[in-house]
């Protein structure tokens, strides 16, 4: 069992996995990043609030501590159940913007394989054809039949 796992995980495409794995959570930070601290301060300007993670309902009894707050971190920290919809919306913008930059990388990828023309698996000519030829070659060659 343990020779079935070793040649598993020295298979070419497990190791492209895990590369693909760990560039992928790194890819998925800068996206988070970019919702977070570009695009959603923005969409909440624009609907009259400066962070939509604010935009929450009650859904239970507040500590006397946490009475009136409406820091949704805090609150969930408490153990205050939340209605987060606000959270929930970053998250989807979140997303669609990895969705749409992974779909132009395909697209770009899919474009650029596309005009490499494909190899043409070339012939092999039995080694007698071969030696016939450089024979006829250099027949030719010395001004003979």
């Amino acid at each position: 069992m343990l020779s079935e796992f070793k040649a598993f995980i020295n298979r070419g495409n497990v190791l492209d996995l895990a590369v693909a794995v760990i560039i992928g959570a790194a890819f998925g930070r800068i996206v988070s990043s970019l919702t977070d601290d570009l695009i959603m301060p923005v969409l909440g300007a624009v609907f009259g609030g400066l962070d939509f993670s604010s935009y929450f309902l009650v859904l239970g009894p507040v500590p006397p501590a946490l009475e009136g707050s409406t820091d949704y971190a805090a609150l969930k920290e408490a153990g205050v159940p939340l209605f987060g919809y606000g959270a929930f919306l970053t998250a989807a913008v979140n997303f669609l913007i990895l969705a749409f930059v992974i779909f132009l990388l395909v697209r770009a990828a899919n474009r650029a394989m596309a005009r490499q023309p494909a190899e043409e698996p070339t012939p092999t000519d039995p080694a007698d054809v071969v030696l016939l030829r450089e024979i006829r070659d250099l027949i030719a060659r010395r001004g003979g039949a």
